[in-house]
């Protein structure tokens, strides 16, 4: 049977866990299994979240975990600040201690984010504003899928590990595979990464690895001052 879920607001979810200034103690488990389904959310700020965690305002004490398995499925955001998680865990001002997992397969499904600042994750870890304390994996697996960020300031993550003013004490481990896949950011400052460790304005006490596989994929970034990172760490 085919699942179709459309939306004209704010936020639309497909078997995913959302937590908005919550305080957790213990464990956070997303298993959902996402097939032949498409999940759509249009309008300012629009956010479509299918199989993934996301996080903002909150503190977990113990483990997050994210496994869920989404196949020939679509997630799409569209608006001003659209953002699309496929198989993602996203953290925002989030304090955590312990560890974070995202075990996610995604398979030939498109995740695509439309819209000034858009932004695309697919079997991605993304965090802004937040602190860790423990371990960050990604052991996310990305096949024959395509991500797509569109807009000014564009960005798409597919199998990376992504931070904007966090710290982590401990460790940072990204062993992502990605097959037969394209990930693509286009606009003015667009950001495409693939395979990667990103840290901007970040701090790091501890271990940093970059394990990903990427095979027969296509990273682009298109637009003045992009940039395309695969299978690297990057650092400023």
């Amino acid at each position: 049977m085919k699942k179709i879920l459309l939306t004209a607001g704010i936020l639309l979810v497909s078997a995913s866990f959302v937590y908005a200034a919550s305080e957790v103690k213990g464990i956070v488990v997303n298993k959902a299994n996402v097939n032949k389904s498409a999940n759509v959310a249009i309008g300012k700020d629009a956010q479509a979240n299918m199989g993934s965690i996301r996080m903002k305002d909150s503190k977990v004490k113990g483990i997050v975990v994210n496994k869920s398995n989404v196949n020939k499925s679509a997630n799409v955001a569209i608006g001003k600040g659209a953002t699309a998680n496929m198989g993602s865990i996203t953290m925002d001002k989030s304090n955590v201690k312990g560890i974070v997992v995202n075990k996610s397969n995604v398979n030939k499904s498109a995740n695509v984010a439309i819209g000034k600042g858009a932004t695309a994750n697919m079997g991605s870890i993304t965090m802004k504003n937040s602190k860790v304390k423990g371990i960050v994996v990604n052991k996310s697996n990305v096949n024959k899928s395509a991500n797509v960020a569109i807009g000014k300031g564009a960005t798409a993550n597919m199998g990376s590990v992504t931070m904007d003013k966090s710290n982590v004490k401990g460790m940072v481990v990204n062993k992502s595979n990605v097959n037969k896949s394209a990930n693509v950011a286009i606009g003015k400052g667009a950001t495409a990464n693939m395979g990667s460790i990103t840290m901007k304005n970040s701090n790091v006490k501890g271990i940093v690895v970059n394990k990903s596989n990427v095979n027969k994929s296509a990273n682009v970034a298109i637009g003045k001052g992009a940039e395309a990172n695969m299978a690297s760490i990057v650092m400023e």
